[in-house]
Parts: C-alpha cells; structure tokens; sequence
C-alpha cells in the first residue's frame, strides 16, 4: 500500500467514525432535550404555521393571529412556512429562542421548486437535459440564494411519476419515468443539502408526495388514486426511494387517498415502507392541511380523529391544519394514541433541527449582508442560462431551417408569448419579482445584426384568480393583432412564433382538459403559416401539449418550456446556433387527450397488434381514431447534427448472478457540427412471474462528438438492473431471456439478448 492508499484510507475511517459519532451525540442531545420537555412543548414541535402577521410590525392584539403568537412565545411552534428575508426570519426566531421556557429554535420551509429570486427552469424542463450533474447544480445554487435569505427547509424536490400530461403539476417533476427520475431526485437532494447539512448555505430537502400523488384519476388535481402494489412499487416509490437513499431529512405525505386510504394517514406507507423497511430517520410533514381534509375524504369523523389517524398513520408534523395542537393531548388522554408516537416524531423533528445546526446558531441563515451578496450574485445568473440551454429539446426541423442566420435574413417574431417577461418564470417562483425574465425579443435583440420585427398576433388577458397567484391567460376573443402579423409574416424570410401556456396555466391546481395552444393560439399559427410557411414554432409550457397540427405543417419545432430567468436568452443562443440543443424528452407527447394517460414503458397485454399490421382487424388493443404511440416518444429530442449507432455487441450472452455484461455501441457524429447526443439503455425481462413493460430506461450516457467523430459507449449490466417487484411481492431478478436495446429514445428497435442464469 503507498502513501496515498494508506492517507485516503486512514481519513475514510476517521470520517466515518467522526460521523458515526457525531450522530451518536446528536442522538444523546435529542434525548436530553426531549427529558425536559412537557407534553405541551413537545406537541408544539409537531405544530407547523404559515406566517400570520408582519414580524417586523406590532404583535398581533387579536384573533387567530394573537393565538399563533402566543403559541411562538410558548414554546408551541415547531416550524414556520413563507416566512423569509433575514429580517423577518431573525425576528420571528428571535421570539421562539429567546421568548420560550426551552429556546428550540424554528425551522423555516419554503417552496423553493426550481428557484429562488433568481429562477431556473421548472424542474420537468430541467429533466429534459437528463445532465444530473447541471440539475444538482441548480438544486445548490438555488439553495445557497435561498439560505442567504434565511430559509433552511424547502419542500422539494417533487419526485411523483406522472403518466398523465393533464395534470398540472407534471411541471414540478421528473415525467414519467422511474429510472431518470430516481436519478433526479438523488441529484436535487445532493444539491440542496449539500455534504454538509449545517454548512452556512445547504437546507434540508423534502421528498414528496408520498405517495402515488401523480397517479390522480383523470389528471385531476388532488382526486383518488386507486392503483396495485406491482404499479406502485416499480413505478411510483423508486425516486422515494432514492432521496431517502441520498440522505434526505423530511418526506411530505400526499393530498389523495392511495387505494381507500388518505396518504396523511397511510401506516402502510409511512411506518411500514418509509420507517420501516428503508429505515428513514429523519421526519414526516403532512401537506398544506390535509391532515384536516381527511374529514373531506370520508375518512375521518372530526378534527380530533383526523389527528389520531394522521399520527397513528405516521406523520410527524401539522402543516397548517392546527389539529396536532389542539387535539393531542385530548387523544393522549383517552389512550387512543399513546406517548411512543409522540416522543418518536418530536426525537425525529428535534434530530433535523441538530443536524441544521440550529442549536449551535440559531440565526446561521440570518446575515444580511450576506443576502445582499448573494441574491441575484453574477454565478447563479450564469448557472441558470447554462442549465435553461440544456433543457431546451428540438422537436423537428425540417430544411435545416435552424439555425437562423445572424445576418443577411428578415426575421419576424410572433405571438403573445414572444416578448412577456413573466410567463418564462412559469408557476412556483414565489420569492422572485414579476416579469424579471429575459423575453425571447430581448434575448433576439441582442443579435445586433440580425433583421427582426415584433407583432403580438394575440394579446394576453389578465385575470384575478380567487386566492392565488396573478394569473394572465391567453386572449380567446380579440383577433384584432392577426392582420399586423399576418402582414408582418409575409414581409420576413422566417417566422419564429412563441406560443403555448402562460406561467400559471401549469403547476398545483390546474389541470386541463383541452391540452392544444390555449385560446386564439391556433388560429394565428396556422394562419400566419398560410402567410409564409417558412416558420420556427418555440413552444412554452408547463407539461407536454399537443401538436400535431404543427407537427405536420410546421418546418420547426422547439420544445422551450418555462425556462426562468435567462429564457430568452437560452432560447435565442439555440435558436441561432451558439448553442447546439441536446434535450430529450422526459414526458411522451400525446397525440390526443383521449390517449392519456400515455407512457413508453407499457405492457403489451394479451393482444398487443402493431401499428400498421393487419388493418382490416380491430380486435386488438388499439383506438379506432387515433394511433397508440405517441406524437414525440419519451427520449425523444433531435440536435442540429445527426448520430449513426453501429456495432452494438454484448460481451457475453450469459450472467451470473454474482457477475456483468458490458454492453457496446459505436455512436458517431456524422454531420457537420459539433453535437451532443445522450445515449439510451433500455431493458427488457420477456417472460416473469408477473407482466413486465416493454421496456425500461435502466442507463443513459451524454457523449460529445465532433463531426466525424466516433466513440465506443458502454454500459455495465448487472443482476441488481433486472429486479423488480415481482409475484412474491419481493424484489428480486428472476432467471430466463433478457433483452437489449440501446439508441437515442424510447422507440429504439435494435436489441441483444443474453440469459441470467
């Protein structure tokens, strides 16, 4: 052993034993604290509120707020929700350590979903880069601008699998895939928590909904699931899995029930699963009231029930329902919980607050001068550009016609999305400052030598949603901007025209029915296409749309979703070629509503046909009006050079169990520009104890080649990439034939066989 070996293997042992002890000290300062503690104060840090006044102002005198204060004074308030800016956060930890008989300090959690002030892409767009290393990333950057701003606590990441483009709040995850999004969810609780949890600029993550929230029946937000233990197993928990995996301090149980149970108050998957079987140690917060809305559900009888079912069922903290506070003691009383649960979540809760680092320092996320620095600092900007550039997937282009030419061509820009400077921020990006986004015009304009021209075509409206955001929705009514740009189209050489949803039309609680371009959208593209059909179609949105009219008639199509701050400058550096795009879908595109919900990894089911086979039988599993497959397959996504796959081997047809097959594939670059290109492993188990999709995305590598340029990829396979959650209900891999694809998206028909022995 040399020197070196002998440093790294001394100092791997010191680490794991400083560690281990390290832990064992929180541990005992846990229990010392919870000795002192009264049933009173211990229930209190099972008690979550949303802010309820002005902290710099007066105390509240009366109501419910002067209750919640009197509660902070006690001792009675475990943690604080959209409470931020260190001035406010100062005060109101100021009141908890230094106004109550024990001074536990407050944990402060936000919604920091992709973004802080300074806003990254929304987290389904950044899975389109399938670049971990760029998601990480954005995860500590916009953590770091958060803890500057005194929050320790984000309730992110969302790690739901979604079939399902209906739903709303796709925009918050990963799409519908298990194995990406694991490795999604690994990389933002890596970046948000960082190696060391009480460093000055790391917060703890939330893994949520668990569980199966994304499995709500017809897209419909907050509505029933009802699924099997095959689905949710080898479907829904992996990425739960993998953020408890990574060391992630908190899960958030989900709005719906999970076949018949509310997820609040579900010991199946909170004790069982989460406490149980993956030894989670850290704690459980319900979502914003539902352990209150139980009583909604039918399930629980009243307020004081709901709070038993919801701490028997293993949630550890009351996020705004006020149910923990003030019916615990009561059930305690009446022995219908007993002291155990209670000890167990608060131990959870104060171990969390150790590991911050709250007990050293309560105001460690509290410097202002700090938050001066660094929000909006010239490194998170950058960051976010670089990661928006990523995300961004080429849908089509026919002609070459992109990129555009930066002299020399009449561009005309269209649509009502083209110069707003707030929908780019899409949904989830409450601490940032409206209409802060770089537009597509101004990121255009600042090709100085370009020939370009702005029309509006449809203007936005604005509405006032009861209780929520500023929403601006798309005109449905006002075509009075359609003769400008009509006329404007035929004056240009190239259209490019940037439609879709606005910021608000995806996330929580808007779910659609009608997944086309909303309002006059339509309308105006396929008459501004009439016009000059020399067109580029930038779409932004929040979950896959339907395209098909464009897909057909239109020579170009990019797919830029809600991209942050730096939108447009992302899109226009793609647009005119600095940026060659080498995003790949995340989410299949469906061709019609009536296919949802729609993904790659199906089953085959007794009568599995094929496209195109046999047409004048119907009896098998197929639509009469429309195609099974989708319009834009998952993995999809074109770059502006072009990719030959050869040689694809395995190196050797058999595994054992204990051994590995390396899988190889020659990819080259056979265009005329530099290009990246992420190349896709799928798996395919024929024959099991229990059916078995298609195929399963099990690996992916981003190559970067010159033209001409050839490179051998190669992936190692192993038994632990064929188990599953089989008949047994046990994980395991199963003997028999195993097939091989490896290609650039879902739809890949070139396959190796080997068999597991």
């Amino acid at each position: 052993m040399n020197m070196n070996h002998l440093v790294l293997k001394l100092s791997l042992v010191f680490f794991i034993h400083f560690s281990t002890t390290a832990q064992q000290s929180i541990d005992i300062k846990v229990a010392e604290l919870l000795s002192k503690m009264t049933l009173e104060e211990k229930i209190g840090q099972m008690n979550q509120y949303n802010g309820f006044w002005n902290f710099t102002g007066p105390s509240p005198e009366e109501g419910d707020a002067k209750v919640k204060y009197e509660h902070l004074r006690k001792g009675l308030v475990g943690s604080m929700l959209n409470v931020r800016g260190v001035r406010d956060v100062r005060s109101v930890q100021k009141i908890a350590v230094e106004e109550s008989r024990l001074g536990i300090p407050l944990i402060f959690g936000f919604d920091l979903i992709h973004g802080y002030k300074t806003v990254f892409p929304i987290p389904l767009a950044e899975a389109a880069s399938w670049d971990v290393k760029a998601i990480e990333l954005s995860a500590k950057l916009a953590a770091k601008e958060a803890a500057a701003a005194g929050i320790n606590w984000t309730f992110a990441p969302m790690v739901d699998i979604t079939r399902d483009a209906r739903w709303g709040r796709v925009m918050e995850g990963a799409g519908e895939d298990p194995y990406l999004g694991s490795l999604v969810a690994a990389a933002r609780v890596r970046g948000f928590q960082g190696e060391k949890l009480n460093a000055p600029f790391t917060i703890a993550a939330t893994a949520k909904h668990f569980a199966a929230y994304g499995f709500a029946e017809a897209g419909r937000d907050y509505n029933t699931v009802d699924i099997g233990l095959n689905t949710l197993h080898n479907m829904v928990l992996p990425p739960f899995k993998a953020a408890a995996d990574a060391g992630i301090k908190t899960f958030m149980n989900s709005f719906n029930d999970l076949n018949g149970i509310p997820a609040t108050a579900d010991a199946y998957l909170q004790r069982d699963i989460l406490k149980g079987d993956w030894g989670f140690e850290g704690f459980v917060v319900s979502d914003w009231g539902s352990i209150r809305e139980m009583m909604d559900h039918g399930y629980a009888r009243d307020r004081k029930h709901a709070g038993e079912l919801a701490v028997l069922g293993g949630s550890d903290m009351d996020m705004e329902s006020s149910i923990y506070i003030n019916e615990l003691e009561t059930l305690l009383e009446e022995k219908k919980i007993n002291l155990a649960h209670i000890d167990d979540a608060v131990s959870r809760i104060l171990k969390v607050k150790y590991e911050l680092g709250l007990f050293d320092d309560p105001y460690l996320y509290c410097n202002e001068e700090v938050e001066k620095q660094i929000t909006g600092a010239q490194e998170i900007v950058e960051a976010s550009l670089e990661v928006a550039k990523k995300s961004i997937v080429l849908l089509k282009n026919e002609n070459n016609i992109l990129p555009l030419r930066k002299k020399g061509q009449k561009i005309g820009l269209i649509g009502p999305l083209a110069a707003d400077k707030n929908s780019p921020l899409g949904n989830w990006r409450i601490a940032a400052e409206n209409n802060t986004a770089i537009s597509v015009l101004e990121g255009m304009q600042n090709y100085k030598d370009n020939r370009l021209s702005h029309a509006q075509g449809v203007r936005l409206v604005e509405k006032v949603p009861a209780g929520f955001h500023e929403e601006v929705a798309i005109n449905t009514t006002d075509k009075t901007g359609f003769e400008a740009a009509i006329a404007l189209a035929k004056k240009v050489d190239v259209v490019v025209m940037v439609l879709g949803e606005y910021g608000f039309q995806s996330g929580e609680g808007r779910s659609r029915t009608q997944l086309g371009l909303p309002g006059l959208q339509q309308e105006l593209l396929e008459k501004v296409t009439m016009a000059n059909p020399n067109v580029v179609l930038v779409v932004m949105n929040g979950r896959p749309l339907i395209l098909n009219w464009a897909a057909e008639n239109v020579p170009a199509i990019v797919e830029a979703w809600h991209l942050g701050t730096q939108s447009g400058n992302a899109i226009a550096q793609v647009l005119y070629g600095d940026y060659n795009p080498s995003g790949k879908l995340p989410m299949s595109f469906p061709r019609s509503v009536g296919q949802l919900p729609l993904y790659y990894n199906h089953k085959s089911t007794g009568r599995p046909g094929a496209e195109g086979e046999d047409p004048g039988s119907v009896f098998w599993s197929h639509y009469g009006d429309e195609k099974n497959s989708a319009l834009f397959p998952f993995g999809f996504g074109l770059s502006y050079t072009e990719f030959e796959y050869t040689n694809f081997q395995l190196s050797t047809a058999t595994l054992d169990r204990s051994g590995s097959i390396t899988a190889f594939v020659d990819v080259k670059n056979t265009g005329a520009v530099k290009g990246k290109e992420v190349v896709q492993l799928y798996l395919q188990d024929p024959y099991a104890s229990t059916t078995r999709p298609v195929k399963e995305l099990k690996g992916f590598q981003m190559v970067e080649l010159a033209p001409g340029e050839s490179k051998k990829v190669s992936f190692i396979i192993t038994e632990a990439d064929l188990k599953f959650y089989n008949a047994k209900q046990q994980w395991d891999a199963e003997s028999g034939i195993f097939h091989v694809y490896i290609g650039g998206n879902s739809l890949v028909k070139n396959k190796r066989s080997f068999e597991l022995n």
